[in-house]
């Protein structure tokens, strides 16, 4: 049996990799390979192009990186018609995974989707056209079904992905020790993102925070370094005017020991979202990007925690108002009230029970199985 995997981003990785463990469990000698990165190579898929080389975020960059992604799209057409794959799996990274199903549907390969296109944020109309050339969608949120039952496309809402490595963190006080903390203090965490182009356009902006924080009340900053960032590119930002602690393969221990967190808009506000941290989502790209993004979203919200549950509960500060004054002043907030702090704490509480059950990655591998 052979399986194409497309996923084009970090967390594409993290999520492939539980699924590529899945179909190899079930079908040791299945043939799995495409777009990845180690994690998924490591779960015994062959890695034709590895995710860091498409790791491209907004509309104006990926103009500027097209001769890159048509190269790529090339290559992959090509292996697509000479290693005929069973099943393609698409990954989220919609830009780029949306025009090659349309490539691997004339091609008459079978073609499911896994963790969808954001149809409900931006061009609900894709899902029309979607229809044409998806077997199967596989969604990790419960309002997703809807969309696409209603069109007629077979879906299956297989749980949150997240659910299968958050883990049980360190307590504070083995925290506090481990990292050289002071337990009676409040702590602020930085989660700036897994892009070095995001954290280079958001990171200053919440280090300034970090910084008026620190002479205002004394909060110790924390940093959550994703896997794929060099710890050395994140210390280049600072000015080593007020202690910052760096901590990279820790991420969940600090994110449930933070007493507020500033989290670059995405996966990473679900995760937080769970651990029921306070936090505040913040959000900035390039100016072109921006000005296409607000005039093509259709919701009110941008941050995923907000969005799955439904109603705004964390402050989302976006583009211009993402300044270290802004930021500072919302953290400010929630770390001088007791009532507000709990208050948030208690409302994230939904997001937990709106992610399903733990099992994604294998109710996706049999999917894709019952699919070949």
């Amino acid at each position: 049996m052979r399986i194409m995997i497309i996923a084009g981003e970090a967390s594409g990785d993290l999520h492939g990799a539980g699924v590529v463990r899945e179909l190899k469990r079930r079908s040791p000698d299945c043939d799995i390979y495409g777009v990845g990165g180690d994690k998924m190579q490591a779960a015994g898929m062959q890695l034709i192009y590895h995710v860091r080389e498409l790791s491209i975020m907004g509309f104006w960059e990926v103009v500027q990186h097209l001769p890159l992604i048509r190269s790529v799209e090339k290559t992959l057409s090509a292996l697509l018609k000479a290693r005929k794959p069973d099943v393609l799996l698409l990954i989220d990274y919609p830009g780029f995974n949306l025009r090659f199903a349309q490539i691997a549907h004339q091609c008459g390969v079978k073609i499911a989707y896994y963790i969808s296109p954001q149809v409900w944020a931006w061009k609900p109309g894709r899902v029309k056209k979607m229809k044409k050339f998806i077997t199967k969608m596989l969604v990790v949120f419960p309002f997703e079904v809807d969309i696409y039952r209603d069109e007629g496309i077979d879906v299956e809402f297989v749980g949150h992905p997240l659910l299968e490595v958050l883990n049980e963190p360190q307590g504070k006080r083995e925290f506090c020790k481990r990292w050289e903390l002071d337990e009676k203090g409040k702590i602020l965490g930085l989660f700036p993102g897994s892009r070095r182009q995001e954290i280079e356009r958001i990171f200053p902006a919440m280090i300034g925070a970090a910084r008026i924080l620190h002479k205002q009340c004394h909060v110790q900053t924390v940093v959550g370094v994703a896997p794929s960032i060099e710890p050395e590119f994140l210390r280049s930002f600072l000015r080593d005017d007020f202690p910052v602690t760096l901590i990279q393969n820790a991420t969940y221990d600090i994110m449930k020991n933070a007493d507020v967190a500033l989290v670059t808009s995405g996966t990473a506000t679900l995760e937080t979202g769970y651990y029921q941290t306070p936090m505040v989502i913040v959000y900035k790209t390039s100016f072109m990007t921006y000005l296409i993004g607000r005039m093509m979203i259709r919701i009110k919200n941008i941050g995923l925690v907000n969005i799955v549950a439904g109603k705004s509960i964390v402050p989302e500060l976006i583009q211009s108002h993402a300044t270290p004054q802004r930021l500072a002043a919302e953290a400010s907030r929630i770390l001088t009230s007791d009532s507000l702090s709990n208050e948030i704490s208690e409302s994230l509480s939904v997001v937990k029970e709106k992610l399903g059950t733990i099992g994604a990655s294998t109710r996706v591998a049999e999917a894709i199985l019952s699919i070949a």
